[in-house]
């Protein structure tokens, strides 16, 4: 059995050289942040239960930002933290995974 129920890894690559990447504009980093502070209020982050973690590049940066929820390998983009707390709420607080932001 695994030590978390579900990962949330959210893509926090950035490029210098103007490339597109997850983070460029810093709302990755923003939308990181916000998301482990919900699950933590929700009281389903730790042990046993999730985890939401920073990332490097995904390889999928024409569809970024983007984030990936383990073991379940659902893949999603978002516009901004409302979806991404929406994400927590569904998918790792009650397993059903957002279909509009799905990749």
């Amino acid at each position: 059995m695994s030590f978390y129920q579900r990962h949330l890894f959210l893509c926090l690559n950035q490029r210098e050289n103007g490339e597109q990447a997850c983070n460029n504009g810093g709302l990755a980093e923003e939308v990181f942040h916000q998301a482990k502070k919900h699950a933590k209020k929700l009281g389903i982050h730790g042990d046993g239960q999730v985890r939401v973690n920073r990332a490097g590049c995904l390889g999928r940066c024409s569809e970024g930002p983007v984030a990936v929820v383990y073991p379940d390998a659902v893949w999603y983009t978002y516009v901004d933290a409302e979806d991404v707390k929406e994400i927590v709420e569904s998918h790792l607080r009650d397993g059903k995974p957002v279909e509009r932001l799905r990749i």
